[in-house]
């Protein structure tokens, strides 16, 4: 959630945001790539948690009737709210014209396809999600328009690409939703790990973290499958090197998903028996993840149209009307300044929401 929060405030300050993607290595310098690509993480281990989460929030008694209404009416709420209150954030106001289909989106519907998997065995839960994370990337020659009218539904599954749903309207897939709902689901499944203190489980998750590692080494290597986008050898050792682990996130190759997931596993590993001092205080942005998501693309915002107003004074609705002027934004350490203040803010009011969490039995605030 930490991570995640330098690459919204570098989308809304840097001077390059707007003009080039940070992970273009013909453009991009490696310090600009190295900031976009350490939140990659962010997606992947989040939709993940998010399965294990569910299988852990349902092992606390719950029949699998309640878990599927937590999961589908969740996952609904979750689709309502990207459409609304995370899109006009994103847009800086209440519009509907052009909405962004993005994280959220994809959580929400793996959350409602998941609540229709929960009952079945938890091997063959854990089985289809891994099957649609290795083999999705089969159809990356699959275009939307060779399904005609259902265009749309394919572009929804599989393909990152604007939707125009009425005049004047349009959806824009950020997120396609395969195989988003595949890592929910293998999360899921790894959910029984977690659930079951097992004095080897420390020592499976290093396991599988690390094969998760090789596998993406082994394959990368060759340019043999899992991904669109081959590496190649660059001008240096270091850009080779970038691009090495430049995968595609839209959507989210296997290779991709190895080179996150692996790591997260590894990680969680490390800690399954004591979390580091250093670390303890991000549990409170843990705690409450969409409330966080939610109040700190709002304080973005706020700290964005701070700078534009300083820049630009009374002119500043004229200046930012049709979008930031090509010369507007900032550098790398006002990026990470800024991102280092907002943290910052958002620790006392994510410890204070956590904390009306814990006291209340109101089933409404386990949506937020």
């Amino acid at each position: 959630m930490v991570v995640m929060a330098l690459d919204h405030v570098r989308n809304h300050l840097h001077r390059g945001a707007e003009s080039f993607d940070p992970t273009d290595l013909t453009r991009a310098s490696a310090a600009l790539f190295l900031t976009r690509w350490v939140t990659h993480f962010c997606a992947p281990v989040f939709v993940f948690l998010a399965g294990t989460g569910a299988f852990l929030w349902g092992a606390k008694g719950r029949s699998k009737d309640e878990l599927c209404r937590y999961l589908w009416t969740r996952g609904l709420w979750l689709v309502v709210l990207e459409l609304t209150v995370v899109n006009w954030e994103w847009r800086f106001g209440i519009r509907f014209d052009f909405i962004f289909a993005q994280v959220i989106w994809a959580l929400g519907w793996s959350m409602i396809v998941l609540s229709l998997l929960v009952r079945l065995p938890v091997p063959a839960i854990g089985a289809f999600g891994w099957w649609m994370i290795l083999g999705h990337n089969l159809f990356d020659g699959v275009t939307s328009e060779r399904f005609g009218v259902f265009a749309p539904l394919w572009t929804v599954l599989h393909v990152q690409a604007p939707i125009v749903w009425a005049p004047g309207h349009t959806l824009l897939i950020m997120y396609p939703l395969v195989p988003w709902i595949g890592v929910m689901a293998a999360g899921y499944a790894f959910g029984a790990w977690m659930a079951n203190e097992h004095p080897k489980r420390r020592r499976r998750i290093l396991a599988v973290g690390a094969l998760l590692l090789m596998v993406f080494a082994e394959l990368r290597a060759y340019n043999f499958y899992g991904d669109p986008h081959p590496w190649s050898r660059q001008e240096d050792a270091l850009y080779t090197a970038l691009s090495f682990v430049n995968c595609q996130k839209y959507p989210p190759s296997l290779l991709f998903l190895l080179m996150t997931l692996g790591p997260a596993l590894v990680l969680l590993g490390l800690m399954d028996r004591r979390v580091p001092a250093l670390a303890r205080p991000l549990i409170v942005f843990g705690r409450v993840p969409l409330f966080n998501y939610v109040v700190h693309l709002f304080l973005i915002d706020l700290v964005t149209a701070a700078f534009a107003i300083a820049r630009y004074g009374a002119r500043v609705r004229e200046v930012m009307a049709h979008g930031p002027p090509p010369d507007y934004g900032y550098g790398l350490p006002v990026v990470y300044a800024v991102w280092v203040g907002v943290v910052l803010a958002l620790y006392p009011v994510c410890g204070w929401y956590a904390g009306v969490k814990a006291r209340s039995r109101s089933r409404l605030l386990s949506y937020l």
